[in-house]
C-alpha cells in the first residue's frame, strides 16, 4: 500500500466517528465544486484536539532514533492508550475507538518510514495521515 492510499485510509477511518449524523446529511457540495474536493468535512476538531496531538509526539518519539529503532509493539501499545482515553473523552468508548483506529499505528510507521518529513512539523504530520486541509 502507497503511503497515499494509508493517508486516505486513515483520514476515512479517523472521520468516520468524528463527524455528527447531521454532517453527513448536509446539503451535497454546488455543482461548480471540483471533484477533488474534501468530502469529509470538518476535520478540525480531530486536528484540535490534544489526542491527536498526543499522537503526533509519541509517533515523533518513536522516531527519534530513526525507523529501524521504532519499538513497534510500544509504539503500539502506547497508541492505544491514546485512542481509548480519546474514545472516552469524545464518548464514543476506550474499546470503540481502539477498535476502529486498531490499524493506524502501523499505518503511521509505514507512512513516516516513508517519507520522514512527515514528523518535521505538526501540520505536515495532520497532511500525511488526514490529507490536505
Amino acid at each position: 500500500m502507497t503511503s497515499r492510499t494509508l493517508r486516505r485510509l486513515f483520514a476515512a477511518t479517523a472521520l468516520a466517528l468524528a463527524l455528527p449524523a447531521a454532517a453527513l446529511a448536509a446539503d451535497p457540495a454546488p455543482a461548480s465544486q471540483p471533484p477533488s474536493a474534501n468530502m469529509q468535512g470538518d476535520q478540525q476538531a480531530w486536528i484540535k484536539d490534544p489526542h491527536i496531538h498526543a499522537f503526533y509526539q509519541l509517533t515523533v518519539a518513536a522516531f527519534a532514533n530513526g525507523p529501524d529503532k521504532v519499538d513497534k509493539a510500544r509504539f503500539e501499545r502506547d497508541a492505544f492508550a491514546i485512542f481509548r482515553d480519546f474514545g472516552r473523552a469524545t464518548g464514543v468508548g476506550a474499546d470503540a475507538m481502539q477498535e476502529h483506529l486498531k490499524l493506524i499505528p502501523g499505518q503511521v510507521i509505514q507512512i513516516a518510514t516513508e517519507d520522514p518529513k512527515v514528523l518535521t512539523s505538526y501540520d505536515n504530520f495532520i497532511t500525511a495521515v488526514m490529507g490536505p486541509q
